[in-house]
């Protein structure tokens, strides 16, 4: 392994698993669900913000849904300022193409024609999709800005009622949810990437970090918080380096593409799968999508992992985050088994206290693993 690789390995090893669960979306070019308790689904907003500064130098944007929030409200929560000049007079702005047009032996309308204003010409909308957009309480929200949701994971733009925002490269679109609440709508649901579940146990490590280095004022002493503290702390770093450039990220995603996958292994992956579809605990949610997610999933982590090749090892942890927001555990009265007669208080009895994670740990020990 180049030693460049192996730099990259080791920041992958002091990453958390939140920050893991970004940079994995990050490198397949996807999207994630995270799920926490009510009580830290602030702090973790506040984490995801700084993580989405500091570790991987990306502009973010917070949206907070709920039954009242609308498409303008969507459209709008979604966009961040941009930097710098327009796009008419900025280095992007234009091409060789445009300069040539644009030469001066090429008279150009603006000097054959006197402008009635002294203000330089700006678009409607200057603002653009953050590289990052923290979704918080999506699932509340209706089904119309759901669709949207969808709709922009799906065609990288969003439609406003005077401009298209087309969305930047890297992006990500993270569902920040309550646990246990109400699931998306199920083709939005089927479209992210993984899941994550993050514990008030494993704590929020850069903003206490932040908070450890940031004196703090007299003022501030005994009312500030993690959420309200780390706007200034973010901007207080602005300008330091990200931990993971968009160089670095580029490289693991070309490494991906370079994976090796074995035949033995492939049947294992694809044995995981139909254990699942016919697993009795399972009305749905084991789709194609999910199939090509679990596919790429199990790839992206080969490089993580300092590997050229996919291991047994890969593709069962692959699995542990594909599915648990896609399984839809059944009914006692529409398990399989009614159709030949089995009685309804024993089905009952059998799935009592089944979750999705019993079913998946329950599919890969019975899934003979190739040596």
């Amino acid at each position: 392994m180049e030693e460049a690789d192996e730099r990259i390995v080791e920041k992958v090893q002091a990453l958390s698993d939140i920050e893991l669960a970004v940079l994995l979306c990050l490198v397949a070019d996807q999207h994630c669900i995270i799920e926490t308790d009510g009580e830290t689904l602030s702090g973790l907003v506040a984490e995801l913000q700084v993580i989405a500064s500091h570790v991987f130098g990306l502009k973010c944007s917070v949206l907070d849904c709920s039954e009242q929030t609308s498409l303008d409200d969507f459209g709008h929560g979604i966009l961040v300022e941009e930097d710098g000049e327009g796009y008419f007079n900025s280095r992007y702005g234009k091409t060789k193409e445009d300069s040539f047009m644009f030469s001066s032996e090429i008279p150009r309308y603006s000097d054959r024609r006197t402008s009635k204003s002294h203000l330089p010409f700006s678009p409607l909308d200057s603002r653009q999709i953050a590289n990052v957009v923290i979704a918080q309480n999506l699932n509340k929200s209706t089904q119309q800005v759901q669709i949207q949701a969808l709709e922009l994971i799906r065609g990288k733009r969003n439609f406003t009622r005077t401009a298209v925002h087309a969305a930047p490269r890297p992006f990500l679109f993270i569902a920040l949810n309550p646990s246990g609440t109400a699931r998306l709508t199920t083709h939005l649901n089927d479209q992210f990437f993984i899941s994550h579940r993050h514990q008030a146990d494993d704590g929020l490590p850069n903003l206490e970090e932040l908070q450890t280095k940031a004196p703090a004022s007299d003022d501030d002493a005994s009312t500030s918080s993690v959420v309200r503290t780390s706007p200034m702390l973010a901007e207080k770093r602005k300008f330091l380096a990200p931990v993971f450039s968009l160089e670095e990220i580029g490289k693991l995603t070309a490494l991906t593409a370079e994976v090796r996958i074995s035949s033995d292994v492939r049947s294992y992956l694809h044995n995981i799968v139909v254990f699942m579809r016919l697993h009795r605990a399972v009305a749905g949610g084991i789709s194609a999508m999910a199939t090509r997610h679990f596919n790429t999933l199990a790839h992206a982590l080969a490089p993580l992992h300092g590997l050229s090749y996919i291991s047994p090892s890969l593709v069962a942890l692959a699995a542990r985050k594909i599915y648990p927001h896609r399984i839809v555990i059944t009914a006692p009265e529409n398990e399989r088994s009614m159709q030949w007669g089995s009685s309804l208080e024993a089905v009952k009895a059998v799935l009592e206290g089944v979750t999705v994670e019993d079913v998946i740990e329950e599919v890969l020990q019975s899934v003979e693993v190739p040596l």
